[in-house]
């Protein structure tokens, strides 16, 4: 079955391509999802102006996202935990966490463009990717520090995340 995106399907392809699927996929998944269409000439002529206005709201997504990397970029985030002697975070510091902190900044980011591989369970400095655009990623950087009075035996340790 051939269909056409109509929007970005991870491991398949990006909004306006035409994939050839199995059909089980494409009926059961794709298109109740309104993910994509049925890969007909009266739907490929759609598509065309589906692509055009794709293009000009991405190219303004990605300006959007660019002016917003300048306002992120000198953002520090500080998170105090309770710690155990080794550093190792009782509990841990997550994406949703991340945006909270930024929500609180007043910058409105969803945690699923957080971009943290696993969440961060050890007290130090951290670097957290953030992509908010196809082609445009943040860098911010996260503080873990323990509760006042908590006594760490082990240094903090310095770590890059993405």
């Amino acid at each position: 079955m051939e269909v056409i995106l109509k929007e970005d399907v991870a491991n398949l392809g990006l909004r306006g391509e035409v994939v050839k699927v199995a059909d089980g996929y494409g009926r059961n998944y794709l298109l109740p999802r309104k993910l994509a269409m049925q890969a007909t000439e009266a739907n490929k002529a759609i598509i065309e102006q589906m692509k055009a206005a794709a293009e000009r709201r991405s190219a303004t997504e990605k300006a959007q996202a660019e002016v917003l990397v300048t306002k992120l970029e000198p953002v520090m985030l500080s998170f105090i935990r309770k710690a155990g002697e080794q550093g190792h975070l009782f509990g841990s510091v997550t994406s949703a966490d991340i945006a909270a902190e930024l929500a609180a900044q007043g910058f409105e980011v969803d945690r699923r463009k957080i971009q943290l591989g696993e969440p961060l369970k050890n007290l130090g400095d951290y670097t957290v990717a953030i992509r908010l655009h196809r082609e445009v990623i943040a860098r911010v950087r996260v503080k873990v520090r323990a509760e006042a009075g908590e006594l760490v035996a082990a240094p903090a340790q310095e770590a890059a995340t993405e």
